[in-house]
């Protein structure tokens, strides 16, 4: 699977297919599994790997058997494709990889296409009750993008991927608001002024309902760290509220956001790794995301700050490097993927925003390094990339 074919999470814009044809076709072959189960669809630039995780869990104790598949994956490969928080089994990957081998290489998918075809099976094979299903990038062009929902979730619009999904928030919330299907109920997590016509105006011509979260008070908490994750839990309550035919209790709703972690097996949302000094990883690597995860870290109480900071090639660092804190000593790495951007480079490009620190071989070599300065009293953040953090957990 990673050998032969083309993959996003290692390579980039090469490996991304703006058309549903591989999908759709595939789909087909395996005798349309996407239409026998029902599932929740949730796509945002941030916050929609947590949000389809909280869903997950808040069914699960509410005793349904709950699919979820996300994407990327930290360590393993099946984190991606769960059954009530366990992973797919290896015996199911190989024997699914060696039984539709000749049509995969014939059609020459994606490794996206050909993995959500497998999660779709997986879980029509299983019979699950629901599933929870993240996009993977945008929403319209997306290969999870073949199924029909009870509801439609979409956390928020940032700028992210923009080779791809356009230059401005209304063309990047045009093609998130991709997956909005005829009269099936859609939550917006964020109001923002630029993209609030263009939900709108999708959601009326599907004739769908159309919630937006910002203003809705909830007293719920969940067990994900970061004040960030509020925002998320209105989205994922306003969701529930909507899916008809299940029956959750309040009680499941507080238990399943308060099991998140324990229920799915999230890892890398503001993860605690190590102690004295405090060691926080999280996989927030745009602008939007990182920003919220500065103002988190002001909120720490430490003595000297250290950052551990990698990226991929294609971030638009002139838009993520003035906005992070210059108190604090940077150890710049490259993760170990052939999208990582060089440390040196990164050190370099971090010096013109008065960023200052060295450029390390390895995320590793760079996190000991940390550990290594570090007092008890201070703070060590990792991140900058989902590879980084991959490194670490």
């Amino acid at each position: 699977m990673f050998g032969r074919l083309p993959m996003y999470q290692k390579q980039g814009q090469t490996a991304f297919k703006p058309k549903l044809t591989n999908t759709i076709t595939f789909a087909s072959h395996l005798g349309n599994p996407e239409n026998k189960f029902k599932s929740i669809h949730v796509a945002g630039t941030n916050g929609k790997g947590s949000s389809s995780h909280m869903l997950a869990s808040v069914l699960q104790e509410a005793g349904y058997k709950v699919g979820l598949y996300t994407s990327p994956h930290l360590k393993d490969f099946r984190e991606r494709i769960k059954i009530n928080g366990k992973e797919i089994s290896e015996t199911f990957v190989v024997n699914f990889i060696a039984e539709n081998k000749a049509f995969l290489e014939e059609h020459e998918l994606s490794f996206f296409e050909m993995t959500v075809g497998m999660a779709f099976h997986y879980f029509s094979k299983e019979q699950v009750d629901i599933a929870i299903i993240e996009v993977g990038l945008g929403g319209r062009f997306d290969s999870t993008n073949i199924i029909t929902p009870e509801v439609s979730l979409i956390t928020n619009i940032g700028f992210d991927h923009t080779e791809f999904l356009g230059d401005t928030l209304p063309k990047i919330a045009s093609e998130k608001a991709g997956i909005i299907k005829p009269k099936i109920p859609v939550v917006v997590s964020e109001y923002h002024p630029e993209t609030f016509e263009v939900f709108t105006e999708i959601a009326n011509q599907q004739k769908a309902k159309l919630t937006w979260v910002s203003e809705i008070e909830i007293p719920y908490k969940t067990d994900l760290l970061g004040d960030y994750q509020l925002k998320n839990v209105k989205a994922v309550v306003a969701t529930l509220k909507e899916l008809q035919g299940f029956s959750i209790s309040e009680e499941n709703i507080v238990n399943g956001l308060q099991k998140t972690v324990r229920n799915t097996g999230l890892m890398g949302r503001w993860q605690t790794i190590g102690e004295r000094p405090k060691i926080i990883c999280d996989t927030a690597h745009n602008k939007e995301g990182l920003s919220i995860v500065v103002n988190q870290i002001a909120k720490q109480d430490f003595e000297q700050l250290h950052m551990v900071l990698g990226f991929v090639k294609d971030k638009k660092l002139e838009d993520i490097l003035p906005m992070l804190p210059k108190n604090a000593h940077y150890y710049f790495c490259k993760p170990d993927i052939s999208r990582g951007l060089d440390a040196e480079i990164l050190k370099e490009k971090a010096l013109q925003y008065l960023l200052k620190g060295e450029a390390f071989n390895s995320v590793s070599e760079a996190l000991e390094e940390a550990k290594e300065r570090a007092e008890e009293s201070d703070f060590i953040y990792v991140g900058g990339s989902t590879f980084v953090v991959a490194e670490v957990v």
